[in-house]
């Protein structure tokens, strides 16, 4: 009999899979490690969720989140067709990467090539870009972005060609992670104009930034922007996402999406969000006051600081390596985020916490420093 092995596809076996950051499970950790907001969501979202365990548990959700659906498009001045909404907005990814992208199997020796089976986004960016262009078996069209991480010139790239105006998917992450950049509306507008393809824009930080590119998605019939309940209105547990853009995109995307794939707790949980969002507003107001303070901080100790409108800033530590500091911070039992990847290994992202916690980060760093100073280690010390 073969090995159980070859019973498995093998583009499937040579999958490098996305890597999430750590969720540790021993207490007493600040965790400042997957931009997840560090305050709970709304009174008025937690009474509703408990109203909802009851015997409706029993009981299938909406399949298509239609009253979701209905809000968000009130929210956002279009109709519940341009909306469609995910389990989270990796789901939202995921699928536009299904229903726009050809494999590219079978394209005629023509890999790398054929326009139908690009998926184009710039580096650094989501590092799930590159897994769900592999799980599909499409092409990866990766395009390097300026010094800090600015958007590159495309229309030089392009006679270079290094940009393709015809990839069927490009994904453009604005504000940029793990960057932390926005982009203007009038930059995402210029590139939007030039692509033949569709074009998502991955709006997941985007209620911490200065400018928001919604607008597009409704002037432009090849253009989607995705968003997440989760980074700004605290309900990763949920895992709740959507897409908003033209109804002939959404219904392609309502086609191929799983029955029932968005649970019904997370539909109610994102529905009592949007009746209070005068207090995630002021959550937006303290996070992005307490990461300038943090990067204040953090510069006076010898870290270059990269400018951020996300709850998250990326970081150059001084003195030692950013894989040192992330284990040293971890002796102090404070969470941060290393990317293994040549980019961004001098790198560290640290997600903006509360004002306790940058406190904790601050103090762990200034005795990181004087250890080093003085010649000690800080292993094994909590």
């Amino acid at each position: 009999m073969l090995g159980v092995s070859s019973l498995i596809r093998p583009l499937v076996r040579a999958l490098a899979p996305y890597v999430p950051g750590e969720q540790p499970a021993s207490p007493g950790l600040i965790k400042l490690n997957t931009n997840e907001n560090p305050y709970p969501p709304s009174p008025k979202v937690l009474r509703a969720v408990r109203a909802a365990t009851d015997e409706r548990l029993r009981l299938y959700p909406n399949p298509t989140s239609r009253r979701l659906r209905e809000r968000l498009a009130a929210l956002h001045g279009c109709t519940p067709e341009h909306v469609f909404v995910g389990n989270g907005s990796d789901e939202c990814l995921a699928l536009a990467v299904r229903a726009f992208v050809e494999p590219a199997a079978g394209r005629g020796g023509r890999r790398g090539t054929d326009r139908r089976t690009l998926v184009q986004y710039f580096t650094p960016s989501y590092s799930l870009y590159p897994v769900l262009t592999d799980i599909h078996g499409a092409v990866r069209h990766p395009v390097p972005l300026a010094d800090g991480f600015a958007l590159p010139d495309v229309r030089a790239l392009a006679r270079q060609g290094r940009w393709r105006a015809d990839a069927a998917l490009t994904i453009i992450t604005t504000p940029n992670a793990p960057g932390g950049r926005s982009y203007t509306t009038a930059e995402l507008d210029a590139i939007c104009r030039r692509q033949r393809g569709v074009v998502l824009l991955d709006e997941a930080y985007v209620d911490f930034a200065r400018e928001h590119a919604m607008a597009l998605a409704l002037a432009h019939p090849h253009v989607l922007v995705a968003r997440t309940f989760s980074k700004a209105y605290s309900l990763c547990f949920q895992r709740v996402g959507y897409l908003v853009g033209n109804p002939e995109l959404i219904a392609a995307l309502d086609a191929i999406r799983d029955s029932y794939n968005v649970n019904g707790l997370g539909q109610i949980a994102a529905e009592a969000t949007l009746d209070d969002l005068p207090y995630y507003q002021r959550n937006f107001r303290r996070i992005i006051a307490t990461r300038e303070r943090m990067s204040d901080g953090l510069r006076s100790l010898g870290f270059e600081v990269f400018p951020s409108e996300t709850n998250f800033v990326l970081v150059r530590p001084p003195r030692f390596a950013a894989r040192t500091w992330l284990e040293r911070l971890r002796d102090r039992k404070i969470l941060v985020r290393w990317f293994d990847s040549p980019d961004l290994k001098p790198y560290l992202r640290i997600t903006v916490g509360t004002d306790e916690q940058t406190d904790a980060l601050l103090s762990a760093a200034r005795h990181i420093l004087r250890v080093r100073a003085s010649g000690r280690t800080t292993r094994g010390r909590r």
